[in-house]
């Protein structure tokens, strides 16, 4: 595990880019660049953008239920892709054959407040749950990172009174622990992302 960082420590994205906390998808992909990333979800190359917020606009002109509007940016060994409104990072169906040799981490969240986190290893979903319920959990190995998930924020006790206050933020810690990959502020408004048009399989 890498990272120490807690839920505490992303209050900034609620603050700075709340359009895209209302509905997002980020995912982390090792062992892949921005573009090879693109190349291997067939996306349509759509130019480039600086900074998370300049996807926002264009992410939403793809009308089409079966495409997305990605961008993906490269970090250090990881490949960083931001989606709008979108959740081709958590559809089984491109992340499994994508996770083949390499590790990935995704996680979602709409507008309805409908969450997922996935890490998928080699081929593996190893863990899936939905932030705002941690403590329901599947995959391969679902109790894996059980003092990761409380380190990062998550209450992984099922009485209704359970403190689920920032489970998206701690989504963002976890992710971090899990791959070494901290998302900031600098990186959300200097990162240069290379942008396409994805296809979305339809089943999950």
């Amino acid at each position: 595990m890498n990272g120490i960082t807690t839920a505490a420590d992303y209050t900034w994205l609620e603050e700075r880019h709340p359009d895209l906390m209302e509905a997002y998808c980020v995912t982390l992909v090792r062992g892949l660049t921005a573009e090879g990333l693109l190349r291997e979800l067939s996306a349509e190359p759509a130019g480039r953008l600086t900074g998370v917020a300049a996807l926002g606009e264009p992410s939403y002109e793809v009308q089409a239920p079966s495409l997305t509007y990605v961008g993906a940016t490269t970090v250090g060994d990881w490949a960083l892709m931001i989606e709008y409104n979108g959740y081709l990072g958590i559809r089984d169906a491109a992340m499994v054959p994508l996770s083949r040799g390499r590790t990935v981490v995704s996680h979602f969240r709409n507008v309805n407040a409908v969450d997922h986190f996935k890490w998928y290893e080699d081929g593996t979903l190893r863990l899936h749950f939905e932030p705002l319920f941690a403590y329901h959990r599947d995959g391969s190995h679902p109790d894996e990172l059980l003092t990761e998930m409380r380190e990062s924020g998550f209450d992984l006790s099922e009485d209704d009174d359970r403190d689920t206050g920032r489970h998206t933020e701690a989504a963002f810690a976890l992710a971090h622990r899990l791959t070494g990959i901290r998302l900031t502020p600098e990186l959300f408004e200097s990162a240069e992302f290379r942008c396409g048009v994805a296809p979305v399989p339809r089943s999950s």
